[in-house]
C-alpha cells in the first residue's frame, strides 16, 4: 500500500493496528471502552530515518503523534525519536 503522505527528515508515516474487540475471556468490548493501541505498521519513512524501515511494526509514544485521515485511512506521523521499539 502506498501512502499519499511523504514524510520529511526524521518522520515516519504509520497506520495504527485495530483495537481488540474481544477480551481473552470472550467478552465483547463496546467502542467506548477500547484502548487505542500503541502499535502501528510503518508505511513510509523520511530520508533521515535510520533504524526503522517500511513494513516494520513499531511501538510509539501515545501522545506524541500527529493523526490525520485521508481517503478513510487514519495515518500517524511520528518522529523517529518517539519510536520506543520495533515488534517482530
Amino acid at each position: 500500500m502506498s501512502t499519499p503522505i511523504t514524510p520529511l527528515a526524521d518522520r515516519i508515516v504509520a497506520v495504527r493496528e485495530e483495537a481488540k474487540t474481544q477480551t481473552a475471556s470472550g467478552i465483547y468490548l463496546p467502542d467506548s471502552s477500547k484502548e487505542k493501541p500503541v502499535i502501528a505498521e510503518v508505511k513510509a519513512v523520511g530520508s533521515d530515518v535510520k533504524n526503522v524501515k517500511v513494513s516494520d511494526k513499531i511501538i510509539y509514544k501515545e501522545y506524541s503523534t500527529t493523526e490525520l485521515k485521508i481517503d478513510g485511512v487514519e495515518y500517524l506521523i511520528v518522529k523517529e525519536e518517539d519510536v520506543l521499539a520495533t515488534v517482530k
